[in-house]
């Protein structure tokens, strides 16, 4: 979302306003314009997108309940900074839920969600030979929304959920400790994963899944990364 986009923005609902906000500041985060540690002010944002505290405060708490920012008493709320040891952990709670997804999905899977995924594919393709931080935050997004569509075609709600926050928080790991960025969760693996689903071969896509969890893990190093300002980073498009 542009935050020059107030216009028709403002005449919506409080509840889609907050829904918005909450989206745009979840691209941010994600696509790495806002990093760990920066401080989002309700009246900031509120400002910036020319909504009340009440509204703004409502798109905050969302994100809190996604375990991307965190509310500290009498300071306000943060960017989530995970430690070492959380961003292990999401990892290792995508190795435990991941295999399982395949599994279920392997099991209902159909030709026409194969075509939906080359289709996917392609687009992943297309954003990584552009430029810019449009194309850039369209790549994160696509490429996450590789692992959501997995989910989706396992059938099961809940893990829906569960997958859609850790891919959140894995962006925001990413965001924090990644090396080589965006492309971390790579192209070609996906690739991979998806020809063995199409050849019903369970064990050898829940393998390809597992290492590429793996890859995305091992790219990752303990170096801090300069971001920018919460007005600049929702400038950018």
């Amino acid at each position: 979302m542009n935050i020059n986009e107030k216009i028709t923005f403002t005449e919506t609902s409080p509840e889609d306003r907050s829904l918005a906000i909450r989206e745009a500041l979840r691209n941010a985060i994600i696509d790495r314009r806002l990093t760990p540690g920066t401080k989002l002010s309700e009246s900031e944002v509120g400002s910036l997108f020319d909504v009340s505290r009440t509204v703004a405060r409502a798109a905050l708490q969302m994100l809190a309940f996604e375990g991307l920012v965190k509310t500290e008493r009498n300071r306000g709320a943060f960017v989530s900074n995970p430690s070492p040891e959380e961003a292990k952990q999401i990892f290792a709670s995508r190795r435990l839920i991941e295999p399982g997804i395949v599994a279920a999905a392997i099991e209902r899977i159909t030709p026409a969600d194969i075509e939906q995924f080359r289709r996917q594919l392609e687009e992943e393709e297309r954003y990584m030979n552009e430029r810019g931080p449009a194309a850039r935050r369209a790549e994160i997004k696509a490429l996450g929304d590789f692992h959501l569509m997995l989910a989706s075609v396992a059938g099961n709600l809940i893990l829906q959920k569960f997958m859609d926050e850790l891919v959140a928080r894995s962006s925001l790991v990413i965001a924090l400790y990644g090396r080589s960025g965006v492309s971390s969760c790579g192209h070609a693996e996906h690739s991979a994963i998806l020809d063995a689903l199409e050849k019903g071969d369970g064990r050898g896509a829940t393998q390809l899944m597992v290492h590429h969890i793996d890859h995305i893990e091992a790219d990752l190093d303990l170096q801090l990364k300069q971001g920018l300002g919460l007005k600049n980073a929702l400038a950018l498009t």
